[in-house]
C-alpha cells in the first residue's frame, strides 16, 4: 500500500493538461524499461477531459501507440456504441486520432455483446482476458497496470463501486457485475478493489466543487466500505489529482499547490 501523495492545480483545465503531460511521461518511460506499457482508463468528465488534453498535446508522438495496451476500470453496460459507454467516449475524446492498435484496446463487453444482457457473465469474461494477459510475476489475476486512473464521484464511488453496494465489499473476483447503482444506468461492470490495488500507480482524478466532500472524507481515513475511494491505492504510488475546488475542504498543510 503507497501513502497518497496530493498534487493540486489551480483549475479543471490545468489538471487535466498536467495530468495528461504526466500520463505521456509514464507511458513512455514504462515503454522505455519494458517494451510495452498498460494504462486502465476511466470515464466522466474528468477522465474524458484527460483524453481530450493527451488528443491535443503534442508530446502525445512520444508514446508508442502500437505497444500500448488500454483497459478500463468499469463500464456502463448498455448495447455498443452507446454515446454513454466509456469506451465510447474514450473514442471519441482521443482513440479515433492516434494509432493504437486495435487488438490491444480492451474494452469492456457491451450488453449486445457475446454475453448477451446477463453482466456476471460479461463480468467473468473480463476477468478472464486479464487473467490471460497476467505475466508469471504480476499479482492477483491482472497484469500489473502501469497506471490505472479513476475518477472520484461526489458520494466516492470509484469505478463502479459504490458506497455500501456488494461490490465494494468484494475480495476474490477482479471483475464483477454490479446491479441497482444509484446512478444511472444501474447496471454496469466494474473492476474490483483487489484488482484495483495490483496497480502499480493509481491516479484519482477530481475537480469542481462537488467533489470537495468526497475527496476530504476519502482522506480523512474513512472505511473504503462507506468511501470507496478511501480504498483505491496502488502498489508503488497513489496520486490524487485535483484542482484547487476539489481540494478546498483538506488541510493546506496535505498538499502543496502545483507550480503554474
Amino acid at each position: 500500500m503507497s501513502a497518497p501523495q496530493l498534487v493540486v492545480h489551480r483549475d479543471k483545465e490545468l489538471m487535466a493538461q498536467a495530468a495528461a503531460a504526466r500520463l505521456i511521461t509514464a507511458v513512455v518511460d514504462a515503454q522505455s524499461s519494458r517494451g510495452t506499457a498498460s494504462v486502465v482508463l476511466t470515464g466522466g468528465r474528468n477522465g474524458n477531459g484527460l483524453l481530450a488534453a493527451l488528443a491535443a498535446a503534442p508530446a502525445r508522438d512520444a508514446v508508442d501507440w502500437s505497444r500500448l495496451d488500454l483497459w478500463w476500470g468499469d463500464e456502463r453496460f448498455l448495447p455498443e456504441g452507446d454515446p454513454e459507454r466509456n469506451v465510447t467516449q474514450a473514442r471519441a475524446a482521443l482513440l479515433d486520432a492516434v494509432p493504437v492498435d486495435p487488438s490491444r484496446v480492451h474494452a469492456m463487453p457491451a450488453s449486445d455483446g457475446p454475453y448477451g444482457d446477463d453482466a456476471d457473465a460479461a463480468a467473468a469474461g473480463y476477468a478472464q482476458r486479464l487473467a490471460e494477459a497476467a505475466g508469471p510475476g504480476d499479482h492477483g489475476g491482472v497484469p500489473a497496470f502501469d497506471v490505472l486512473m479513476l475518477g472520484v464521484g461526489p458520494d466516492t464511488h470509484v469505478a463502479s463501486l459504490f458506497p455500501e453496494l456488494r461490490a465494494v465489499r468484494e475480495t476474490g473476483r477482479t471483475v464483477v457485475g454490479v446491479h441497482g447503482a444509484p446512478k444511472p444506468p444501474p447496471t454496469r461492470v466494474s473492476l474490483t478493489l483487489p484488482a484495483i490495488r495490483a496497480a502499480r500507480e493509481v491516479w484519482l482524478l477530481a475537480a469542481g466543487e462537488d467533489k470537495a466532500e468526497a475527496v476530504r472524507t476519502a482522506l480523512s481515513g474513512a472505511g473504503e466500505i462507506q468511501a470507496p475511494a478511501a480504498g483505491a491505492y496502488g502498489l508503488d504510488r497513489t496520486l490524487w489529482l485535483l484542482d484547487t475546488a476539489a481540494a478546498s475542504l483538506l488541510p493546506r498543510t496535505l498538499y502543496r499547490p502545483a507550480a503554474v
